[in-house]
């Protein structure tokens, strides 16, 4: 007994003294923590914006394509003034917006149901179904989807069996959303990116619902209001928390997407398409990086919105 008491303190020794040590200096303790994750998003992630934005107040020579490292608002000039710039910026934040509301209108009652009605099973089976599209390769269900939507696929075969040919040529042929067929418009990519972004509206929702107490839904009943009173009083603003975080990554997943654009849809650029085929094909890295700056003001615009909504409450 004495000779293993003895040897403990000696092996227990210098760790508990260091463990001893950093208890009394929890400052210092959490500092050290705090180092290797702070470095890595200063050094990367902040380094890597900045130079970015440093990239942006550059120009390129019409005449060599060479960039002129010299500060200059040329760059933006042309983003602004110039009317194709800015419809690239108008129809991306116009998708993004009627993306962001298609997923609030169909995702708020299916985590209504899914917390408020739902057994603790089908909740699980509603839980498993909303994740598993999220695991699938995104790739893979892009390409998926253009298939569905090919003017020989699966949608074209689905009007034709119920006699609705007329109502699928009807929607192809409205301006601004159709197109030679529904994989080749507007209509189209805007199905897919609510395909792509719904999880993220619904888990959101889903989680400020549970958060909702039942006791304050009996008490509006008792006091006589009906269901859509209730919900309009009482479910409504306590969820809107949930439903302004899952329009954050539905709104900024959709402005900087390139892939859906690429593939799905009619003719037009988006942002990142622009920031890909100007960083690639034609090499103007200004240009850009001025357009890799729009969505980053729309989104802190946006954020400072959702902010007051207590959206980083729910996330």
């Amino acid at each position: 007994m004495n000779a293993t008491a003895t040897v403990l303190p000696s092996m227990g020794g210098p760790l508990r003294g260091l463990s001893t040590f950093f208890y009394r200096r929890s400052t210092l303790y959490l500092f050290l923590l705090l180092v290797p994750p702070l470095l890595w998003l200063g050094t990367v992630y902040l380094g890597t914006l900045f130079a970015l934005l440093m990239q942006s107040f550059y120009s390129i020579d019409e005449f060599t394509a060479q960039i002129v490292r010299k500060p200059t608002l040329a760059t933006y000039k042309a983003l602004v003034t110039q009317p194709a710039n800015l419809d690239i910026v108008f129809r991306t934040m116009s998708m993004a917006v009627c993306v962001t509301i298609a997923s609030a209108i169909i995702a708020f009652p299916i985590a209504n149901y899914m917390v408020r009605y739902a057994s603790s099973r089908a909740k699980a089976v509603f839980y498993v179904a909303v994740l598993v599209p999220m695991w699938t390769s995104y790739l893979v269900k892009v390409y998926a989807w253009r298939l569905i939507l090919a003017k020989e696929g699966i949608l074209s075969w689905f009007f034709h069996a119920i006699g609705a040919d007329a109502l699928l040529e009807a929607i192809l042929q409205a301006p601004g959303i159709g197109g030679p067929s529904v994989a080749s418009s507007y209509l189209g990519m805007f199905i897919v990116f609510v395909y792509m972004w719904l999880p993220y509206m619904i888990l959101p929702i889903a989680a400020a619902l549970e958060r909702v107490p039942g006791s304050l839904i009996q008490a509006s009943a008792d006091l006589g209001a009906r269901p859509a009173t209730t919900f309009r009083t009482v479910i409504f603003p306590l969820a809107m928390p949930g439903l302004a975080a899952g329009s954050i990554f539905t709104f900024s997943l959709t402005l900087g997407d390139y892939i859906i654009p690429s593939i799905v849809g009619a003719p037009g650029y988006f942002i990142g398409m622009m920031v890909y085929q100007q960083q690639g094909t034609a090499g103007n890295i200004p240009l850009a990086a001025a357009f890799s700056v729009v969505p980053i003001v729309l989104i802190a615009l946006y954020l400072a919105f959702v902010k007051r909504l207590g959206a980083f409450d729910a996330l």
